[in-house]
């Protein structure tokens, strides 16, 4: 049996723009998330939909698009994963603050966008 590949390095990249990814990547598996709840007719569920979103860990150089990250409300945030899979977040914007640590030069970055597409 050969062994495959399915964690490890994950390249981001913003528009473009490469990220220096140090830890850990996040994207949805699913697009809906559902909840079951039992009646006297049996299990049920409600269904809602995720928003698309890609959170990671990067370091923060010199020329780091720190600009173009914080303004921007249409990027295209592109996750290539260690196991060979892609998630394309479109019309990415950051959400929550987004807060740079001095001491060890990183910081994690979450953006929700209008869709979200595997291939």
């Amino acid at each position: 049996m050969s062994s495959k590949k399915v964690a490890g390095t994950c390249y981001i990249k913003v528009d473009g723009d490469q990220l220096a990814v140090t830890g850990g990547v996040e994207v949805p598996l699913t697009d809906v998330e559902r909840e079951a709840f039992k009646t006297s007719a049996g299990v049920h569920f409600s269904e809602t939909d995720v928003i698309p979103y890609v959170k990671v860990e990067c370091v923060v150089p010199k020329d780091f698009p720190r600009e173009k990250i914080t303004q921007s409300t249409d990027m295209t945030i592109t996750a290539e994963l260690a196991n060979g899979s892609v998630y394309v977040l479109s019309d990415g914007f950051l959400v929550n603050p987004a807060a740079f640590k001095g001491d060890d030069g990183k910081v994690e970055l979450e953006f929700n966008g209008d869709k979200g597409i595997w291939q």
